[in-house]
């Protein structure tokens, strides 16, 4: 059966399950199940602003059809919505009902945190959406619910409940795509997603609702416009928007007529109108964060009506949402600090922007490499500390500081025939025909940049010394030293005087970078 197309609202669900799922893959911290019930609080709210203004929008149309003389037609049209409304509360309130009992199941609410009991459990959900059998009745409840109002209105609904195959998200991921709604929604799902997922099948049913209310009431007549019962509403795609993401919404007249043609809108800056809707879209930019992680924003829309006679009428209305602060993942070897003048690889992603994210990156401190992946770069630091700004196109999302440390310094060893010779025993005379001086690098910054920690020895010398006088001295440039004109001079009881003067080490870009040493060692001939 060929899958529904999805609407833009119906999208962003099927981000927030597999922001969801992939979280609880990662097994997140009871601090990120806490952000669940914050978000699950969010959308009430917004579910419970939009409710009372669906009532005060059915009041409307009584007062409309009351108006109109109680016409048979009317009447019957006001009694599916009043009858529609019903529905609309028992669904929504059988919601509200399962996240009390899955509340209640784990304990209640925690008085010190105000938060409820037992949020990273899932033995409470499992039980009573699986084995009791509620998630099914819900999800008969809400196709019931969607097929009524697609028969009232004889307009098509996006579905609230789906299975996973019925899902343009999950039905592509093998993981997900054999799972049935339950499952999907319930499965090894702790409370904390769970009353989030709940809080936004209830917003869905109210959300739905609009629409239907909106398209009966212009059957009746609401649509005629009375300008002291105007209201300007904004049916938002979501109340809560990462910072770098989309903002959605239409601006609708609550009282709208076929005879107007309004002008609307945003900040002073003209939307287009499509069926006397205003369509809004803009990036949301950060601002002041709370505790929870939450900008309050607004902006100003303003609907222009000009009525008959020539005479203009502008309605305006503040517009509040909230801006959540996206979470910034940086995986490397270690982000606590980087190293000076090395290739530091990063790779940067916010998981809540999805599909949307397309970072840019600015630095202070240092300089970077765009990588090849979405997200990855190469971080090259010169100060003691660098900034590196993470923008979403062109939105800053967040700044994030990192430490510079310089390359630990590594370890210069004096070999001959692959041992290393010890400096308080040292060998017999005329001693070792060859030498060689090897580099061993912290073993730490080797195993985190190996392609910065390559070293050799570029210049070192060799000098034979009889008490405080000097015999002879090589100057050597390679890493091996030839000794036989020196031993051919050697005498027991003399020193090899051996001074490192410079070390090369070659970085991720293989350029060359001369380190100036001065180590020394004395090898005693005995």
């Amino acid at each position: 059966m060929a899958k529904a197309k999805l609407s833009p609202r119906q999208k962003m669900i099927g981000v927030m399950y597999l922001v969801l799922t992939a979280m609880l893959a990662l097994q997140v911290s009871s601090g990120v199940l806490d952000k669940f019930v914050t978000l699950s609080g969010s959308i009430d709210k917004s579910r419970t602003l939009q409710f009372s203004q669906n009532q005060r929008a059915i009041q409307a149309l009584k007062n409309t059809v009351k108006d109109m003389g109680n016409r048979p037609a009317d009447m019957k049209i006001l009694g599916e919505v009043l009858a529609m409304h019903q529905d609309t509360v028992a669904l929504v309130g059988y919601i509200d009902g399962l996240k009390k009992q899955l509340i209640d199941a784990e304990g209640g609410i925690d008085q010190a945190t105000k938060l409820p009991k037992g949020l990273k459990n899932d033995g409470a959900v499992a039980r009573l959406m699986i084995n009791k059998g509620a998630g099914e009745i819900l999800k008969t409840k809400l196709k019931t619910y969607i097929a009524q109002l697609t028969k009232l209105v004889d307009k098509p609904y996006a579905p609230i409940a789906f299975d996973a195959k019925d899902h343009d998200f999950f039905s592509h991921d093998p993981n997900q795509a054999n799972k049935d709604f339950v499952a999907l929604n319930f499965g090894h799902t702790p409370l904390g997603a769970a009353l989030a997922t709940l809080s936004q099948f209830a917003s869905e049913v109210v959300t739905t609702e609009v629409d239907a209310i909106h398209t009966l009431g212009n059957i009746i007549g609401s649509s005629d416009v009375k300008f002291d019962t105007l209201k300007l509403l904004a049916n938002t795609k979501s109340y809560i928007v990462a910072a770098g993401s989309k903002y959605e919404a239409d601006l609708i007249l609550a009282a709208s007529s076929s005879a107007v043609s309004p002008e609307m809108f945003i900040d002073d800056q003209p939307v287009v109108v499509e069926d006397g809707i205003g369509k809004i879209s803009f990036t949301a930019s950060p601002g002041k964060y709370d505790s929870h992680g939450l900008a309050k924003k607004s902006f100003k829309a303003a609907i222009k009506l000009r009525l008959s006679g020539g005479k203009e009428s502008t309605i305006t209305e503040d517009i509040a949402y909230l801006v959540a602060k996206p979470v910034i993942q940086i995986r490397a070897a270690t982000v606590q600090s980087l190293y000076r003048n090395c290739g530091n690889a990063l790779d940067i992603q916010v998981p809540s922007l999805g599909a949307s994210y397309n970072p840019r990156f600015k630095i202070e401190g240092g300089t970077l490499i765009p990588g090849s992946k979405r997200g990855v770069v190469t971080v090259i630091p010169k100060a003691n500390q660098v900034q590196l700004k993470v923008y979403n196109a062109d939105a800053l999302i967040g700044t994030e500081s990192f430490m510079v440390q310089d390359i630990p310094i590594p370890q210069i060893v004096i070999t001959t025939k692959n041992k290393p010779i010890d400096m308080k025993e040292g060998v017999a005379a005329p001693g070792p025909r060859v030498v060689e001086a090897k580099v061993i690098p912290n073993k730490y910054f080797q195993d985190f940049l190996p392609n910065d920690a390559r070293y050799r020895v570029a210049e070192w010398a060799i000098t034979l010394a009889r008490g405080s006088r000097p015999i002879h001295t090589l100057t050597v440039n390679h890493t091996v030293a030839d000794l036989h004109s020196i031993a051919s001079l050697a005498r027991p009881g003399d020193r090899l005087v051996i001074e490192i003067k410079k070390i090369e080490r070659q970085n991720f870009k293989n350029e060359v970078e001369t380190i100036i040493d001065g180590s020394c060692f004395n090898i005693l001939l005995h």
